[in-house]
């Protein structure tokens, strides 16, 4: 016997949190009943996920793609916009790890590996995630330093950080910037909360990996060493 949300992880449906989230709502059936939280599946069992069929493990595929603006992370968008499933041309079904802004570019990965999805964004596991921000203005050494202590945004204090200056001109600042959080928008709201104004932000790495050479819109498939290495953050 195999979890349901695992199950349905390893088919391709979606993280396992996702897929904990069609179970409350009802999405999910085994054998003609809705299933619960909790619940597991056999050999034999014939498992719908509104109202289709999930078929047998699907072979597991790892991309990085560099997302450019304009798109966002989702597998569907009710507003009709491009979602990053719109660059990505693969034989199996795959989503996005987590998420970047619509007006955010950088490195995303998408696989159907729902084990490596989860563990990427579960915050205990504090997987670093770094960024280049183009701020509008100066980053005063004390605003720096309170971004690495941590700043409140949303009424809850953020985890310490790295802050690195890279580039100063009159107009603005360029910095490094690594968290392990995944809060909704946090680099952007964490230089909001110093008084700063972001205009540019990229993710160029998840740990170790990184972005590289790779243009906008492009995307390519993970090697097998760096499929380890994600498997061990």
């Amino acid at each position: 016997m195999i979890r349901l949300n695992k199950y349905l992880a390893d088919c391709g449906v979606a993280s396992r949190r996702e897929c904990d989230r069609l179970i409350v709502d009802g999405a999910v059936k085994i054998n003609g009943k809705v299933a619960v939280l909790g619940a597991t599946v056999k050999e034999g069992d014939h498992v719908l996920v509104n109202d289709k069929r999930v078929g047998d493990k699907q072979k597991d595929c790892y991309i990085l793609l560099h997302k450019p603006k304009g798109y966002v992370t989702t597998v569907k968008d009710d507003l009709g916009r491009k979602t990053v499933m719109d660059l990505v041309h693969v034989n199996v079904r795959v989503y996005p790890v987590g998420r970047l802004d619509y007006d955010t570019e950088g490195l995303l990965i998408l696989t159907n590996d729902g084990e490596l999805a989860n563990r990427l964004t579960h915050p205990r596991n504090e997987v670093n995630k770094t960024y280049i921000a183009r701020i509008s203005g100066s980053l005063a050494e004390s605003e720096r330093l309170a971004l690495e202590r941590g700043v409140v945004i949303d009424g809850v204090k953020t985890a310490p950080a790295r802050v690195k200056i890279l580039q100063r001109d009159v107009h603005h600042t360029r910095c490094e910037v690594t968290i392990h959080e995944g809060r909704n928008r946090q680099v952007k709201k964490m230089f909001e909360a110093v008084g700063k104004e972001v205009e540019f932000l990229k993710r160029v790495a998840i740990g170790d990996l990184r972005l590289g050479g790779l243009k906008r819109g492009d995307y390519r498939f993970l090697t097998e060493n760096e499929v380890e290495y994600l498997k061990n953050l």
